[in-house]
């Protein structure tokens, strides 16, 4: 009997091995699949649930089931379930008081990434209050752009923010905006401090009733995404988004033992979505910080015991950067959840920092199609899967960079991309898999949805993004099109940068696009101008209008002086070729001027200063 059972666990071993060299990828696929069907019978469930289970009762579960378990460590404190719970009554009731808040009311949050950012966020979602996620970093127009589109009537801000708020706070006023600030004091007529009344507040639970009307369809977040209007728009994030996001943690395997360390901003779809909101879908420990340090990254990852961190490109290529130590694979981080890492940095982290899972995602906030790189091959951002595409059905279609449009056949139907061949990423709009848009803003909404792509009346979102599927389903990202770049891990809207150029008295028109920099993730802002007659280039103006109205990572690097600028047929600025030619004067004629942070004015470029940003002694 022995040897019969014996022989037969040997077979089965021989025919797991052929068929694993068959089908490499075999147990990374089942494993997935089997996990996004549990995830998805999870979302069915939700969404047929009454009354409503969210993710605040989802916290409010964990909190009653291990009150005392440590939800956040920030700068040296550490904040229970519990003690989040108690402080986000608190919030709420301050803010039914002092506000008038009620189910459905809109409240912007204009704060840093520090505690009091989650458990305001928890509050308003007990009281069934929609939150717009404000970027710290924007101001003036587009800081009044981003509050006023998403219909709020509050705003929440931190003191270390109040400039900002200041500078608009007469429209705001003019608006009967209620503004109000986390801080014990303020003697700024318009702006109320709150601090001093959360203190006082009760932090007993509050009546589920106060949400009673929320649904799975319901808007719970707006987070900004930039896009071709110049200025960032209002994704609408419903419940049902809010649920799947969080289930990304689980899809890549991580557990309610693991600890996160999350150092990208909360304002961001990746720090709060996938970051914090999945940390209490697993009910787990997270590390939060206000920014991210390179120098103090594994350190924080040793000190707190940490074992899965988030990740964009830019952060790989710091931490790689930093010096080479002894400790360097002394850690316990496990998982990688992030995107935008380059093939060569993603190669150089892991033999560097050791063996660790690098889940490397592809999605849109407001987008209906992503993926998983589940398998963590190198350079891939996911995998083709026949569930994946029967729930979400999606599919590559050929693209003309130059019109910036579909590829049409005689029948007026898109045409699919061949196999290895890049084309453009479009998502069925289905019940399943809807796109809900940008608040206030139809005509952008309506610019994301494509019509008759494989057949007459049917309905895809266009996602605006060029990938490519390879021989072995392996899916990679390839490049954005339109008028947005990517740099710092952020999105920068051209027409927007182009609306400040031009604000410079000598600047006529102005064509931004993105570049490449060797050694840099994304691409860095550049800009064609032309001048108006008879004006030289005043570099101190340029210099003070995209420094006082653009966040640094918008902000034109590189300044190219052109007699006019190139049309296409339908009067949109060419930029291939600008692109292509980069920022190199030894291949370019015009005046070209680079911003010099330390001389604070655009100077001259020239080719040493080329070859000091190519050799990385000129930091960007």
């Amino acid at each position: 009997m022995y040897i019969w059972f014996t022989a037969l666990a040997g077979l089965a071993i021989l025919a797991f091995a052929y068929l694993k060299s068959l089908f490499p990828y075999f147990v990374d696929d089942f494993t997935y699949i089997l996990r996004s069907l549990r995830l998805g019978a999870r979302l069915v469930k939700y969404k047929k649930v009454k009354p409503f289970y969210g993710i605040v009762d989802c916290f409010l579960d964990a909190a009653k089931r291990h009150p005392n378990k440590i939800f956040l460590h920030f700068e040296g404190q550490e904040f229970s379930y519990g003690e989040v719970d108690k402080q986000s009554n608190k919030v709420a009731r301050a803010l039914q008081a002092e506000a008038g808040l009620k189910e459905g009311d809109t409240v912007a949050l204009f704060l840093p990434n520090e505690p009091s950012y989650v458990w305001t966020w928890l509050g308003l979602a007990k009281l069934g209050c929609p939150a717009a996620l404000l970027n710290f970093n924007i101001r003036s127009k587009s800081l009044l752009h981003c509050f006023s589109c998403c219909g709020a009537k509050v705003i929440l801000v931190s003191p270390e923010l109040l400039d900002a708020v200041e500078e608009v706070l007469p429209t705001l006023r003019e608006q009967g905006i209620s503004v109000f600030l986390l801080s014990g004091s303020c003697n700024i007529q318009g702006i109320s401090a709150l601090s001093e009344k959360i203190s006082q507040a009760s932090d007993q639970p509050l009546s589920r009733d106060l949400r009673a009307n929320i649904t799975i369809r319901s808007t719970a977040l707006y987070i900004y995404t930039s896009g071709t209007t110049g200025l960032p728009k209002a994704a609408v994030v419903t419940h049902e988004r809010v649920w799947a996001a969080s289930f990304l943690q689980a899809a890549c395997g991580v557990t309610s033992e693991d600890i996160f360390y999350i150092n990208l901003p909360l304002y961001h779809s990746a720090g709060f979505l996938i970051g914090m909101v999945g940390g209490i879908e697993r009910g787990m420990t997270i590390f939060l910080r206000r920014k991210f340090s390179a120098s103090q990254f594994w350190d924080d990852c040793r000190k707190y015991n940490v074992t899965v961190m988030q990740y964009i490109g830019e952060t790989m290529r710091y931490l790689c950067n930093t010096p080479k130590k002894d400790s360097d694979k002394n850690h316990k981080v496990r998982i990688a959840i992030g995107n935008g890492v380059r093939t060569d940095i993603w190669s150089e982290f892991l033999n560097r920092f050791g063996d660790i899972k690098v889940k490397e995602l592809y999605a849109a906030t407001e987008g209906n199609i992503g993926f998983i790189n589940y398998t963590s091959k190198i350079g891939a951002v996911g995998r083709v899967n026949f569930v994946h595409r029967f729930f979400f059905p999606y599919t590559l279609i050929k693209f003309d960079i130059e019109k910036e449009e579909p590829v049409r056949n005689s029948e007026g139907l898109c045409i699919l991309a061949a196999r290895g061949e890049t084309g453009l990423l479009v998502g069925k709009v289905t019940q399943r898999s809807p796109f809900v848009g940008y608040a206030g803003n139809k005509q952008q909404t309506e610019k994301k949805r494509l019509h008759d792509v494989l057949k007459k009346g049917d309905l895809y979102f266009n996602s605006g993004d060029l990938l490519r599927f390879d021989h072995n389903n392996f899916v990679y990202f390839q490049d954005r099109v339109g008028d947005t770049f990517r740099w710092k891990g952020e999105n920068v809207a051209t027409s927007e940068v182009a609306d400040i150029l031009t604000m410079a008295h000598c600047v006529l028109e102005a064509n931004v696009y993105g570049v490449k920099v060797e050694g840099h993730e994304g691409r860095i802002g550049m800009a064609a101008v032309t001048l108006k007659e008879g004006e030289d280039f005043d570099c101190l103006d340029a210099y003070k209008q995209v420094t006082t109205y653009l966040p640094a990572y918008a902000r034109p690097r590189f300044i190219r002086i052109q007699p006019c600028l190139e049309m296409t047929g339908t009067f949109k600025m060419k930029k291939v070729k600008l692109v292509e030619e980069g920022f190199n004067p030894a291949h370019i004629e015009d005046q070209l001027y680079f911003l010099d942070p330390e001389k604070k004015t655009y100077v001259p470029m020239t080719e040493e200063i080329y070859r000091a940003i190519s050799s990385r002694e000129i930091k960007l």
